[in-house]
């Protein structure tokens, strides 16, 4: 069960990686109608210049060697110079100047990589078990001072000292804020971002420059820098000898890495601190496009083809296990409700055991690749309307994997917490297309 827990760890809250690349993309959507009289063909388909091994490649410069070194080492001893704000690792203290990011990042994934699913599984950790804890602390909450914060609370926790119910509250410790802007953007005390915008004004160098100023660095506009969370090791865990996490492989080897569009120009347009995915229905429908072809072999069938191609989503479509997207038809009654026996339903994901030791299948979408729910069944006499849907269900995943561990008594001081989770992760399910096509007999 420890290997198994750990693996889920290593996933929880990085599938806001899985949508889509690009602002672009296209629905066919809206009411329209059957023909049951006609059959045709259906398409398928101022700043100082700055100074590990992934599963698609290693991190091929020095900065990022460096930079995402596991684990990382402390900040050591700030310079004198350094007011408390500067010295802070908290994200409200970076906020306080860098409002815009601050604000970006309070409505993403990023901040909640350290929320309720996964502190309800480590509250059940050893305290002094540091090295399971930083099998996920490695990207959840990278910093040295978020797993030393992580291990005092734990040990609280233990002795009876702290009450769990104050976890993800105001006064929430370093580790609970996730991935934080120091986790990418702080080492050594020292700053370290892209470099400044042009068409910026000049700095004024005689002015003093908050911490120091910022080392430029390129990489963080390259979308290694990602693939250093978003990307297993050539040795990671495997299921039927797939990379649990290979998203960084995947635009590798799509034309969308040829054509320089970078995992940052998606999930950061302009520069913002978004990172939407799967979770964010118009970033999911921008990478995606849905088609509704349809014929009718008889005048007493339906024959209809739902397809959904991967047209802008810089990699598989989804990219993890986590999610699920179902193509759905079926036909309705005067009532507008479903009538037995007409549903049918394909779906699009990566289907594993519960063990994560077996593949049941895998139907995700690799880049400029489709997948289609191709509908045939017998109009029902009460039918008035065929309906055409594509669900998207980001959690799907973990929903299940709470489930198990709730049922199955496998938590214990942090089953509170997993029971948030569970209730958050039935409510992300969303309709991403919806098309109502009226019967005409």
């Amino acid at each position: 069960m420890r290997k198994y827990t750990l693996i889920i760890l290593a996933l929880m809250s990085l599938s806001l990686a899985i949508a889509a690349c690009s602002d672009s993309g296209s629905q066919k959507t809206g009411d329209s109608k059957l023909d049951v009289s006609k059959s045709d063909d259906s398409k398928q388909g101022a700043s100082r210049q700055g100074a590990s091994k992934q599963g698609a490649s290693k991190l091929d410069s020095e900065f990022l060697t460096k930079h995402w070194l596991r684990p990382l080492p402390t900040q050591g001893k700030a310079p004198a110079s350094y007011t408390e704000q500067e010295q802070s690792l908290f994200p409200k203290d970076c906020g306080a100047c860098h409002v815009p990011q601050y604000q970006d990042w309070q409505g993403s994934h990023h901040s909640l990589a350290m929320g309720a699913g996964l502190m309800g599984q480590l509250l059940d950790f050893d305290p002094s078990d540091s090295a399971s804890q930083q099998d996920c602390l490695h990207c959840h909450a990278p910093l040295a001072e978020q797993a030393l914060a992580l291990q005092e609370q734990l040990v609280e926790v233990s002795l009876g000292a702290f009450d769990i119910k104050n976890i993800g509250n105001e006064s929430k410790g370093l580790h609970e804020y996730g991935m934080t802007c120091a986790a990418c953007h702080m080492r050594g005390y020292n700053i370290y971002g892209p470099p400044r915008n042009t068409g910026l004004p000049p700095l004024d160098t005689n002015k003093v420059i908050p911490h120091n100023g910022f080392s430029e660095e390129a990489d963080f506009e390259s979308s290694k820098f990602c693939g250093a969370c978003h990307q297993f090791e050539q040795d990671g865990f495997r299921i039927n000898g797939k990379l649990v996490e290979n998203t960084l492989a995947e635009w590798q080897s799509s034309r969308y890495a040829t054509e320089g569009m970078t995992c940052q120009k998606c999930h950061m347009p302009e520069r913002r601190h978004l990172w939407k995915g799967i979770h964010d229905v118009e970033m999911t429908r921008s990478g995606v496009t849905i088609e509704a072809s349809n014929h009718l072999l008889s005048h007493d069938t339906l024959s209809v083809t739902l397809t959904l191609t991967n047209t802008n989503t810089g990699h598989n479509f989804p990219t993890y296990l986590t999610p699920k997207v179902y193509l759905q038809a079926y036909q309705i009654d005067r009532h507008g409700d479903i009538i037995s026996g007409t549903f049918q339903q394909e779906t699009i994901g990566w289907e594993v055991s519960s063990t994560l030791t077996e593949e049941y299948f895998d139907t995700r979408i690799a880049p400029d690749s489709s997948h289609s729910l191709h509908y045939r069944a017998p109009i029902d006499s009460l039918a008035v309307d065929l309906t055409l849907r594509v669900m998207v269900d980001p959690d799907n995943f973990y929903r299940g994997f709470y489930e198990a561990k709730l049922d199955g008594g496998y938590t214990n001081i942090g089953t509170e917490q997993i029971q948030q989770a569970h209730a958050a992760s039935q409510k992300s399910f969303y309709p991403l297309f919806e098309s109502i096509k009226q019967i005409n007999r």
